[in-house]
Formats: structure tokens, C-alpha cells, sequence
């Protein structure tokens, strides 16, 4: 994959047929940042059908793929044990060759702009320190840092916490 090819990515909405896929780069992209175990995204029962998981009211993910090429993705869903109006932003994973390229913030302003049509009023996150580049792209798009989790995701490997809220 060459820079080119991930500057011509597009983005639409999840398909069956990139489960497959989708699941190996988010698989890969923990174990990189030796996060692979219990607690952390990779081993949500979603992961065995991201797309039905997220063909659901209230619900989206987004697929960056190029060529037939699965690139990434990022979802939206209701914070769960999280207030009505807190959408959690969900397994946003690009392949490694895929990042810092801008794709990232393609991918986070098409989600965060789903999760405001949703009707959603704030936009909650969890991540690693160790996920620099994620963090910083985070900060940019205008999260803010929490003390501590919200909600029940049941990803208690997770250390760093952001919450946006929508401007009126």
C-alpha cells in the first residue's frame, strides 16, 4: 500500500463483506500497542459481525478501504450504562500504513458528524496513553481529557478517557 492509495481512500458505511477484514487491521492495531487481551475492544462479541452489530437505530460504522482494501473504520453507538444523549465512539482502527495521511481525521469527522445526526449530544472515548498519534488527533478535533471512565464498556485496559460535547 503506497501513500497514493490511502490518499484515494474512501469512506461509506460497513458491509458484511468487511467483516473479515476490518476485524484483522483492529486485531493487529491492538496487538501492536500490546493491547490484545480481556478488557480492551478486540474481545467485544461484535467483533465476530461488526457490521449487524452496528445495523441498529442509533448505531453507524464507517469503512475506509481503497481498491477493494479495508483500510479502517470507526463507529458510533449509545455509551453503555451512559446518559441517552452520549454516543461512544467505537473500535476507530486504521492499518498501520494507513496513518498520518489525514485518513484518521476523515474517518472521525465523517463518525462525529453521524453521531450529532443521530441526535446525540456529546461524544465519549476510550484509548491508551501509548496511542499518541490517536490521542493528538482526539485533542484536535476538540475532546477533552476525563479523570475517569463513563459508562460500562467493560474495557477496563483502557487508561485515557475524552469526552466531546456538541456546541449549540
Amino acid at each position: 500500500m503506497t501513500r497514493q492509495t490511502v490518499v484515494q481512500a474512501l469512506i461509506r458505511p460497513i458491509q458484511p463483506a468487511d467483516d473479515l477484514s476490518l476485524a484483522k487491521v483492529i486485531h493487529d492495531a491492538l496487538a501492536e500497542f500490546d493491547a490484545g487481551g480481556d478488557g480492551f475492544a478486540g474481545q467485544d462479541a461484535e467483533m465476530q459481525a461488526l457490521s449487524s452489530a452496528y445495523d441498529r437505530p442509533r448505531h453507524a460504522y464507517f469503512v475506509a478501504h481503497c481498491n477493494q482494501q479495508v483500510l479502517g473504520g470507526a463507529g458510533i453507538a449509545p455509551l453503555t450504562g451512559g446518559a441517552f444523549a452520549t454516543a461512544e465512539l467505537r473500535k476507530m482502527y486504521l492499518a498501520r500504513p494507513a496513518r498520518g495521511c489525514g485518513l484518521g481525521r476523515q474517518l472521525l469527522t465523517t463518525t462525529i458528524a453521524a453521531a450529532w445526526d443521530h441526535g446525540f449530544q456529546r461524544i465519549y472515548l476510550e484509548t491508551l496513553t501509548q496511542m499518541d498519534a490517536a490521542r493528538a488527533l482526539y485533542e484536535r478535533a476538540g475532546f477533552l481529557r476525563l479523570d475517569a471512565p463513563l459508562g460500562d464498556t467493560g474495557h477496563h485496559g483502557c487508561n485515557c478517557w475524552y469526552l466531546l460535547e456538541r456546541l449549540r
